[in-house]
């Protein structure tokens, strides 16, 4: 982002984890709190990358090996006559997508509880700057009515 800038930025969809990545605004004379929020905010962020990348990897690898399997199986090859990539029908994927969900649900409820908690974290924390920020423009007005 251009240093002129005053709010956070978004980047388009990482290749990885789909998800797009943002770049926090990080004010002058930030405070501690105010500090510890964006960084919460940026683990969080970090860690859902980590998360999507690592999952969608092994999707994909995952989804190849039982499409060449399935193909295999019925004796094709993954490329038909023509060139084009070979693929199953709507109800063998659907196998596909239940085991992968079935086998990954551990992982998948591990990530919803930190989530879960990196969000309710960054949730409370929010609710103190906001209030950090209502108390001092109170006692800024107060001040300039005196």
């Amino acid at each position: 982002p251009p240093a002129h800038s005053r709010s956070d930025w978004i980047g388009p969809p990482d290749e990885h984890s789909n998800l797009r990545p943002v770049i926090f605004y990080a004010p002058p004379g930030e405070s501690a709190l105010e500090r510890r929020l964006r960084e919460a905010r940026q683990e969080a962020q970090a860690s859902n990358q980590r998360f999507w990348a690592r999952h969608n990897r092994a999707f994909r690898q995952e989804k190849e090996e039982f499409i060449y399997s399935r193909l295999k199986a019925k004796g094709l090859e993954m490329r038909d006559e023509s060139g084009q990539k070979a693929t199953l029908n709507a109800e063998e994927m659907a196998d596909f997508y239940k085991d992968f969900l079935s086998k990954n649900l551990k992982k998948h409820l591990q990530y919803n509880r930190d989530w879960y908690k990196r969000n309710f974290r960054i949730t409370f924390l929010m609710g103190q700057v906001a209030l950090v920020r209502a108390l001092r423009w109170l006692r800024r007005r107060k001040k300039n009515v005196e």
